[in-house]
């Protein structure tokens, strides 16, 4: 267990924990502190597959689902942000002459949900920081573009019924995402199990759903 602020801030987090701690913050726990228990499950496998072949169909397709007449698409992206001590692999980033902005792709057919705004908020972030605060960044546009400082906003593309959320990326968001990293260290650092969800029915498309004792 750790004691001093130094060491829970050196934490590093990935971008799927955001995701994770709005959607249960018991997965955070399970996957950091009983990281043996951790399933792979066929679901998952699934979503990397879906997530390839929609690469692969973006790369075909005009840039209208996004409102825009053209821009340069780059896929996979590994970001790094040492000021956020956060890292993560982004589905896509479209970089125009005055923006760049993240899309992240989803096999979801609920629609739009918190996690996943707040997930493609911390992708803002980390593209933010690799374009303008690395000295020399590892994100580098091939064509003369000039995006702005900060990302305004971002996509949410739902594969499954093909429906695209855009997203504003507010500076609440940010400064909420921050406070999330700290809660989500804190939690790993004292190796404190949080309450069950109270939306149960995330149970059921959950991985660790049987080792919650105490949910009903």
């Amino acid at each position: 267990m750790m004691n001093n602020k130094k060491s829970i801030s050196s934490i590093e987090l990935t971008v799927t924990d955001i995701k994770q701690y709005f959607f249960c913050p018991r997965v955070i726990y399970f996957t950091y502190c009983m990281t043996l228990i951790r399933p792979t499950t066929t679901k998952m496998e699934f979503g990397k597959q879906s997530h390839k072949r929609e690469e692969g169909l973006q790369k075909r397709r005009s840039l209208v689902k996004y409102q825009l007449i053209k821009g340069e698409r780059r896929f996979n992206l590994r970001l790094r942000s040492e000021r956020l001590g956060l890292v993560g692999a982004l589905d896509m980033a479209i970089f125009t002459r005055r923006e760049a902005i993240p899309v992240e792709f989803k096999m979801s057919a609920r629609g739009l949900s918190l996690n996943h705004k707040y997930q493609l908020a911390a992708y803002a972030m980390l593209l933010e920081d690799e374009l303008f605060v690395r000295g020399k960044p590892r994100v580098i546009c091939r064509g003369p573009l000039k995006p702005r400082r900060y990302v305004r906003r971002g996509f949410i593309h739902y594969i499954p019924n093909r429906r695209v959320y855009e997203i504003e990326i507010t500076p609440n968001m940010r400064e909420h995402i921050k406070r999330v990293l700290g809660e989500i260290r804190q939690m790993i650092a004292t190796e404190s199990m949080p309450e069950a969800n109270r939306r149960k029915n995330r149970c059921r498309d959950c991985e660790f759903a049987r080792f919650c004792a105490d949910i009903t």
